[in-house]
C-alpha cells in the first residue's frame, strides 16, 4: 500500500474546488505546505492537436517577464568578430571550430546554445551528440541568430523553448516558489498568451483541453480557462 506523505495530504485538503482562475489558483498555490527545498513552479497545457501531422506542431518561444529563477550557461558558435560581441553580451562560452570539437567529444559544458546561420553547416555533424539533449540550434527555438546580442539578452531574461509532446501536452517551468503571486501570475499569464497566439494551423474547433499548474513536489491545480479571457 503507497503511503502519502502528510504534507501531501494537507495540500490535497486545500484544494477543495474543480477549477479555479488563474489568480485564484497561483495564491493557492502559494498557500500549500512547502518542501524542504525552493521547488519550480511547472505548468501543464493539454492541447487539442495531433503533432504526428506537420500542421498540427508547436514549437516556439516564450519571454517570461519575470524571469525562471534559474541561471543558465549559454555557449555560442560564431566567427571570430561575433565572438566578441557574444562575450560582451554574457556569453559562458564562446567559440567556432575548437569548439565543435570539443562538443563531438561529448564536452557539454552550457545549458544552452546558440550558433549564427554560417555556422550551422559545420554543427550538422554534432546532431548525435546534440540532438538527444535538446540542444541542437534551432530558428524555431530562437538559438540560430544574426542578433547575438539581442538574442542572449532575451535568454538571460527568461526566454523558454517549448514544444507540445507526442501527447500534445506542453510542461513548462515558470518560476520558483520564492517569486512573488504577481510575478508568477505575469508569467503565467505570458504562456498562455504564447501557446494561443502560436496555435498551429491544423487545429479545428477547441484548442485548450485542460490547464494545470503545479510546484514539484505539489497536487496540480486546475485552472478555469475562461478566467484567461
Amino acid at each position: 500500500m503507497v503511503r502519502i506523505a502528510n504534507r501531501i495530504k494537507a495540500a490535497r485538503s486545500k484544494i477543495v474546488e474543480d477549477f479555479y482562475s488563474y489568480d485564484a489558483a497561483v495564491e493557492l498555490l502559494k498557500e500549500l505546505p512547502p518542501a524542504k527545498f525552493v521547488e519550480s513552479v511547472e505548468a501543464h497545457i493539454a492541447l487539442s492537436i495531433d503533432p504526428k501531422y506537420s500542421d498540427q506542431q508547436l514549437r516556439t518561444t516564450v519571454v517570461l517577464p519575470k524571469g525562471t529563477g534559474k541561471t543558465i550557461r549559454i555557449a555560442v558558435l560564431a566567427n571570430d568578430e561575433q565572438q566578441a560581441i557574444a562575450k560582451d553580451a554574457g556569453a559562458d562560452v564562446v567559440g567556432s571550430d575548437a569548439l565543435i570539437d570539443e562538443i563531438s567529444q561529448g564536452n557539454l559544458d552550457f545549458d544552452l546554445l546558440v550558433a549564427t546561420p554560417e555556422l550551422m553547416p559545420k554543427i550538422a555533424k554534432l546532431g548525435r551528440v546534440l540532438g538527444p539533449k535538446g540542444l541542437m540550434p534551432s530558428p524555431k527555438a530562437g538559438t540560430v541568430s544574426t542578433n547575438l546580442a539581442q538574442t542572449l539578452d532575451e535568454f538571460k531574461k527568461g526566454k523558454l523553448e517549448y514544444r507540445a509532446d507526442k501527447s500534445g501536452i506542453v510542461h513548462l517551468n515558470f518560476g520558483k516558489m520564492d517569486f512573488s503571486k504577481s510575478d508568477l501570475v505575469e508569467n503565467l499569464k505570458a504562456i498562455y498568451s504564447s501557446i494561443e497566439q502560436n496555435k498551429p494551423t491544423g487545429v479545428k474547433g477547441r484548442y485548450f483541453k485542460t490547464f494545470y499548474i503545479c510546484t514539484t513536489m505539489s497536487p496540480s491545480i486546475r485552472i478555469d480557462l475562461s478566467s484567461f479571457d
